[in-house]
């Protein structure tokens, strides 16, 4: 070899080495310290969807597909099923739950709405018109005998004499919708059902607004930080968070783990600095620092189970949900200690 030549091979090999290295160190996620959450055993092995909890933190309620109502009587600990007549032998999925007070309500497909107003002793059907756009797909209650319900194509209604009448709040539905999402102010952002682009809404517009997504990446799914930022999760386990006070200019995306090739499906904050993000097979990541690096939660690894949704209650009282039965309880570490 060339005397000049044999110098260059070795600093081409090195030069290699340290890429490969890096690529290691973005490729494979520090585990946490420990794992705060614990399996919960359910007498169901159907897909959850939603948990909400009365004004009784210790009381709470699960929904899901089959017609599935779990209750709860010690903060999620334990969940004992509770069975409705809603008649003709119709299962439904039950997509969302929300509680304001003793007050709740509870909406599936095919199209149903539930209403109670004693923490769930009895709950009641509120009968829903034909020409309703769409199936309702969530709920929020706002105030007493007030609720402001989706469908999913993306009309938006608000209630304010229990169920009722309702008043529509865009003119037109947005189309249909892979998920939406709505910030504690009232805002929506919706990705469209093949994850094409997606599309805001805030108090006041008449209309959707659509944006074209980020990057040729289709999007999965979007919702509000705690600081009323958006955030997004794309195909092949892309993070992303917008700027403050913007629907459309976005901060650098991130790929917080290379080697992981299922997608990420949801994303909450526990804090404002404190960031879960749930995935395919049991992947579930977590940020210390408002998503600038992330930590991965290995021993979730070993749950054989897709993991669609996180809902933190409180800081300190949270949920994972997801298929074939799987319910994961946080657990702060002070009491894992």
């Amino acid at each position: 070899m060339h005397p000049i030549l044999k110098p260059l091979r070795q600093i081409v090999i090195l030069l290699v080495a340290v890429l490969f290295c890096t690529g290691c160190a973005q490729a494979y996620l520090p585990s946490t310290l420990y794992n705060p959450w614990q399996p919960v055993a359910l007498s169901t092995d159907v897909t959850l969807s939603d948990v909400a909890f009365t004004d009784d933190l210790n009381h709470g309620w699960l929904v899901g597909k089959n017609s599935t109502l779990l209750e709860t009587f010690d903060g999620g600990q334990t969940w004992q099923p509770r069975m409705l007549e809603l008649g003709e032998g119709q299962a439904y999925s039950f997509t969302s739950v929300s509680f304001s007070g003793q007050e709740g309500w509870v909406v599936g497909q095919p199209a149903i709405l539930l209403h109670t107003t004693d923490g769930g002793q009895t709950w009641l059907r509120v009968p829903l018109s034909d020409k309703l756009p769409g199936s309702p797909n969530t709920i929020v209650a706002l105030a007493k005998q007030s609720a402001e319900m989706t469908t999913d194509i993306g009309a938006i209604y608000q209630t304010e004499d229990g169920g009722q009448t309702w008043q529509a709040m865009v003119q037109e539905a947005v189309g249909v919708l892979r998920n939406i999402s709505r910030s504690p102010d009232g805002k929506y952002v919706a990705v469209s059902a093949r994850g094409n682009f997606y599309s805001t809404w805030e108090p006041g517009q008449e209309a959707w607004q659509p944006h074209n997504r980020t990057s040729s990446r289709k999007l999965q799914n979007m919702g509000f930080s705690q600081d009323g930022r958006l955030w997004l999760l794309a195909r092949g386990g892309i993070v992303q968070f917008s700027e403050p006070d913007s629907t459309e200019e976005w901060n650098e995306a991130t790929n917080p783990e290379f080697s992981t090739s299922w997608g990420l499906l949801d994303l909450a904050y526990r804090t404002p600095e404190e960031i879960w993000v749930a995935g395919g097979s049991g992947n579930l990541l977590r940020s210390n620092d408002g998503g600038v690096t992330w930590e991965k939660d290995r021993e979730v690894e070993n749950i054989p189970s897709n993991l669609y949704r996180i809902v933190f209650v409180t800081p300190d009282r949270g949920f994972i949900l997801g298929q074939r039965g799987t319910l994961l309880r946080y657990q702060p570490q002070s009491q894992a200690a």
